[in-house]
């Protein structure tokens, strides 16, 4: 089970890098680049549920500080309910 609960505690760690790549680039890069277009797909359904809940403050998009923190409290739980089994 130790190993298993380090392959999910990878997957939630890269899906919370790639969703701080994705806001990093979404300043600098086109919309329409393949590897932003790439990112969008990986990141954008999780992003969806969040923005029709969570309104822009402004011109500040909080939904990915959200999903971090989702990510980040859903991967500690799962690891360590994979650990005490």
């Amino acid at each position: 089970m130790v190993y298993i609960a380090q392959v999910v505690d990878f997957i939630f760690r890269l899906l919370g890098l790639l969703v701080l790549v994705h806001v990093i680039l979404s300043y600098f890069m086109s919309p329409f680049h393949p590897v932003r277009q790439q990112l969008d797909r990986i990141v954008e359904p999780m992003l969806a549920p969040i923005r029709r809940v969570v309104p822009h403050v402004g011109m500040i998009d909080f939904s990915p500080v959200i999903l971090l923190i989702l990510l980040q409290i859903a991967g500690n739980i799962i690891v360590r309910l994979l650990l005490t089994f």
